[in-house]
């Protein structure tokens, strides 16, 4: 008769397997408990590199504790038991066998070292997954009333924690990651239509401003067509041909925009009807790029950490590939909000004012002294 489980009984197949570096967490603590003056020989991690907190707890009590007498503590378990009795006052679950178990699963004591640098690998692979997943939340939080700023705050956190990654590991042949980037998810949604709808047809009614514009890119368009309209309006400006929504069209078609069950009357409703300046609505559309760059970056990261075959320099040339992009649009935004500098004042009394309160260049003017006749 086939067993029938009880809802009360342990599915211990449910229980996820514990990752390798929990047996090299095993293999370290166990190493500095049966031969606690190897702990000099440990740099680069603390408590916080560990994985679970009963290992934090452990480490944290090893490394308080002043190493004994070797000869004493292979004698008895003393030491042992004042890191216990340090340890439960952070995990209260730690037990006696579970320490001599330890000194029973490390092969060899003087690998301890080599064991620290496994654990400290692991450890930035999860502060930068943390950070990277920080960075796509922020992203996509529409509740933050400045997102873009809050957003390149993240982005610094990430830079930051790559750069202390990439100090601690030596590059090494074959840096590239590989793991595949994730496709860049499409977020083409009504608002994002409009704000570019309203910029082409801003721009097409004053297109005086394109020349101050160059902070805005086809690639930070969420819709195709209007990255092309958007190409199709730069380069009528550079060529100096006059732009109004008849010369868009020609060229749209000319530049291949336009299919065969297009209706040219669609795309010149398109670009009629202006509303406000044109660099309100590009702040708009480029300040949809840096979020939609921060969330690509965040999640190819990501992407990157979840591979437990990259190696940390792996993961350093990984994420400055992807925050590079992100990095490109950023300057643009922050030239998109910059003030602009003010013309100087070209008018003749302008002019004339600042001749009389700026002296000429040249040597000082002296005033000759008057001739007089010496007496005879």
């Amino acid at each position: 008769m086939p067993h029938t489980s009880h809802p009360d009984e342990d599915d211990l197949e449910a229980i996820p397997r514990p990752h390798p570096v929990f047996h090299v967490e095993q293999a370290l603590l166990g190493a500095l408990l049966l031969e606690p003056q190897r702990l000099h020989e440990v740099n680069g991690i603390g408590p916080d590199a560990f994985s679970t907190a009963a290992h934090r707890a452990l480490f944290a009590a090893i490394r308080s504790l002043p190493p004994p007498d070797p000869v004493e503590h292979a004698k008895n378990a003393k030491w042992l038991d004042t890191v216990l009795t340090t340890a439960r006052e952070e995990a209260r679950g730690l037990s006696a066998p579970y320490l001599h178990s330890l000194v029973q699963i490390c092969p060899l004591a003087r690998h301890a070292p080599a064991y620290a640098r496994m654990v400290e690998a692991e450890h930035c692979r999860r502060r930068l997954a943390a950070a990277s997943q920080r960075l796509t939340h922020t992203a996509a939080d529409t509740s933050l009333p400045e997102r873009v700023a809050a957003t390149l705050e993240e982005a610094d956190a990430v830079v930051t924690v790559v750069d202390d990654i990439a100090a601690r590991f030596p590059p090494h042949p074959g840096s590239l990651p590989r793991t595949a980037a994730p496709a860049p998810v499409p977020t083409v949604d009504e608002e994002a239509s409009d704000d570019e709808r309203l910029l082409l047809a801003t721009v097409t009614a004053n297109p005086s401003g394109i020349e101050q514009m160059r902070w805005l890119t086809p690639g930070d368009f969420a819709h195709p067509l209007h990255a092309g309209l958007w190409q199709c309006l730069t380069a009528l400006d550079r060529r100096g041909t006059p732009i109004d929504p008849v010369t868009v069209l020609w060229e749209a078609q000319h530049r291949g925009l336009l299919h065969p069950q297009a209706d040219p009357r669609e795309l010149l409703g398109l670009l009629s009807g202006s509303f406000g300046s044109p660099e309100h609505w590009g702040e708009r559309v480029v300040q949809r790029s840096v979020l939609t760059a921060a969330d690509h970056a965040g999640r190819t990261i990501e992407a990157f950490t979840d591979d437990a075959t990259s190696t940390p320099y792996q993961l350093v040339v990984g994420s400055r590939r992807a925050l590079a992009d992100l990095s490109a649009v950023r300057t643009r935004w922050r030239h998109a909000t910059s003030p602009s500098p003010q013309p100087a004042d070209r008018t003749p009394r302008a002019r004339a004012t600042r001749a009389a309160g700026v002296p000429r260049a040249g040597p000082p003017q002296t005033t000759a002294p008057s001739a007089t006749r010496s007496p005879r």
